[in-house]
């Protein structure tokens, strides 16, 4: 067999692994591939991975998980990602949970919690290791998926609220940019403008330009305390101080029978400092809930100062209210004409079965413009791109 078949033979394997891992690729993507394959590109890897990114790619998670692929099918790297990378996020930073989750690792640990086996290496020959590497990968994984209220060993729930303050940081970097898409402007924005040449074979036709917001976003956010909360209370509060810190365009409050505005205690630089003052002010914590009352309570004596027409209230709740009927859907009506959105994250529905049918929660939805779960650092996750589209 020549040359050029044999390399003709490895694209067409190629575009069968992309395939297996979702990517779209047709005829004619693959006789535009063989003709860069012809081209001098083929002689540096860098420039054909490049050029066949461009020609297959043809969405964001198609173009994440592109890298990976090549370097693990032309390159023999990585090999044993391949087959897992539907959810890899870009190599440039730790984007996804896993990654963040494997980046907190202690020093202590072996570095199998931080990097897929590769060939090549001096520890691919010790079948021991390559099982450590795998059992790494999957312990983060496992972690990401787990519900909060079923991580019980104190050495994941603190690498769980590390990967959530890293989350909570990558959110409030959403929220402070300074610039967004715009259909014209003075400044190009290339990452996007690359994106939207995918199509047209990586011709930049269509340029997607940048423009200074005018005000940034302003979060606020109502956590539940009560008792039925109470395994969940500690994820989140180390997710609002991640939010909190470093951020000024923020407000966050405790609620349970009585509401209780915690910005101050959660904007310490030191988690440990900054949840021991909030035990200080968080009395009554585990008891019980008046949602209605707390809220109104929160439209009398705050939303005047903390809501404007660029805030977004999030209210982090499991939607049991034992106040007074009708309480808590006026007050939400209220909150509803004050703020740009409302966000409710009720963890209990990411359970088998859940429905939203207890009365709180039922007075409330209708006010919600975003009603997700929020049990896992998978689901936390998930509020990111929903946040960069404000």
């Amino acid at each position: 067999m020549d040359a050029g078949a044999q390399m003709l033979g490895r694209l067409s394997g190629f575009a069968t692994t992309l395939r297996d891992n979702g990517f779209s690729i047709g005829l004619a993507e693959a006789a535009d591939a063989a003709r860069v394959l012809a081209s001098p590109l083929a002689a540096r890897p860098a420039l054909l991975g490049q050029a066949l990114r461009a020609l297959f790619c043809a969405d964001r998670q198609e173009w994440q998980k592109f890298d990976d692929i090549f370097a693990a099918y032309w390159l023999a790297r990585g090999i044993r990602r391949v087959r897992t990378l539907s959810g890899a996020a870009p190599k440039q930073g730790p984007r996804t949970l896993r990654q963040l989750a494997a980046a907190g690792a202690p020093q202590g640990e072996p570095e199998a919690r931080q990097a897929p086996q590769r060939h090549g290496e001096d520890g691919a020959a010790n079948p021991a290791d390559r099982r450590g590497r795998r059992e790494g990968a999957s312990a983060a994984q496992t972690l990401e998926r787990m519900d909060f209220r079923h991580i019980a060993d104190p050495a994941s729930l603190a690498e769980a609220h590390a990967a959530a303050a890293r989350l909570a940081a990558v959110l409030r970097t959403r929220l402070a940019r300074r610039q967004r898409r715009a259909s014209s402007g003075r400044r190009i924005d290339i990452r996007r403008s690359i994106r939207a040449s995918i199509p047209h074979g990586g011709t930049p036709l269509e340029l997607v330009w940048r423009r200074r917001r005018q005000r940034p976003l302003k979060l606020v956010v109502l956590l539940d305390a009560s008792g039925s909360m109470s395994l969940y209370t500690a994820v989140f509060t180390r997710f609002i101080h991640g939010v909190m810190h470093g951020f000024g365009q923020a407000d966050a409050f405790l609620f349970h029978t009585r509401l209780v505005q915690v910005s101050a205690a959660l904007r310490d630089g030191d988690p440990q400092r900054a949840i021991e003052r909030l035990s200080l002010l968080a009395e009554g914590v585990g008891g019980g809930t008046r949602i209605g009352a707390c809220l109104a309570q929160f439209v009398r004596w705050h939303a005047r100062r903390s809501l404007t027409s660029r805030s977004v209230l999030m209210i982090i709740s499991d939607g049991y209210d034992t106040g007074a009927p009708g309480a808590l859907g006026a007050a939400m009506a209220a909150l509803r004409k004050r703020c740009r959105r409302i966000v409710w994250l009720n963890p209990m529905l990411g359970w088998k079965g859940y429905e939203p049918v207890a009365r709180g929660m039922a007075e409330a939805l209708p006010f919600v413009d975003l009603f997700a779960p929020a049990h896992t650092l998978e689901s936390l996750q998930r509020l990111e791109p929903w946040f960069a589209r404000l």
